[in-house]
């Protein structure tokens, strides 16, 4: 009955929520590619052993993972992040740390990324293509200035009718309040909208408990779906959503 009920609200689908990170842009690969720059860095310019680099590198990475600093309002990104590999490196190495070398690890780190983040051709081919029909809206989590400046490197302003950013808001995904502005912005209802993003527990969830329409989770990662947020539909890529829509329409 679910199936049947995801298939019928397909067909009145008039807008998309678009995720940004690991759905439109692979951050996950950029971050890599950054990583690594910064590991050349120790290596080739501060004497670090192989080893030695890489444990600094995982440490930011899992201080990273764990930050929350969407909830401080005011807070300067850049400054806590640059404690971050200050933290890195000291635990490493022990010695104090040096705040010089902490800020030029984490300025390499954040540019590099951004130099590989952009929205591949097809995908952007892909949003061009829906919004002839749809309204598109990019609703992403994260700290304002942090997201702001992604969503600059993917010049993602020329595709969606409405950019929605969490740290720019009361509450972020899954919570219901971010997800009512959305609808307000757009005009359109909950059941007429559709939520596409690669988080169980922030898209999916989020999108299922605001009563959507239908939910979309990329799982580009072989993920397996807990019980806790079931999406009506899985798919590898953000690409598949175009035969969902049109699979959906031609079936009413």
């Amino acid at each position: 009955a679910r199936v049947m009920a995801a298939q019928a609200a397909a067909a009145g689908i008039r807008a998309l929520l678009f995720d940004l990170d690991n759905t439109l842009v692979d951050t996950a690969g950029a971050g890599s590619r950054a990583l690594r720059r910064v590991e050349d860095l120790l290596k080739s310019q501060y004497g670090y052993e192989e080893s030695t680099a890489k444990l600094v590198i995982e440490k930011f990475n899992t201080k990273l993972q764990m930050e929350n600093l969407d909830c401080i309002p005011g807070v300067n990104v850049d400054e806590e992040r640059i404690l971050l590999f200050e933290a890195a490196l000291q635990e490493t190495d022990g010695l104090d740390p040096d705040q010089g070398l902490a800020a030029k690890c984490y300025f390499l780190w954040k540019a590099t990324r951004l130099q590989h983040m952009h929205i591949p051709d097809e995908v952007k081919a892909m949003l061009r293509s829906l919004r002839q029909s749809y309204k598109l809206l990019l609703l992403t989590n994260g700290s304002a200035m942090v997201q702001r400046e992604k969503i600059s490197a993917c010049q993602c302003q020329q595709y969606f009718d409405t950019i929605v950013i969490g740290g720019e808001h009361q509450e972020q995904k899954p919570a219901l309040s971010i997800f009512q502005k959305c609808f307000q912005l757009l005009g359109v209802k909950a059941d007429g909208c559709m939520m596409i993003g690669d988080s169980l527990d922030t898209d999916i969830k989020g999108g299922v408990n605001a009563g959507l329409g239908a939910t979309v989770w990329i799982n580009n990662t072989n993920l397996k779906c807990d019980k806790g947020a079931v999406p009506d539909y899985t798919v590898k890529s953000v690409l598949e959503v175009m035969d969902i829509l049109g699979k959906e329409q031609s079936k009413v």
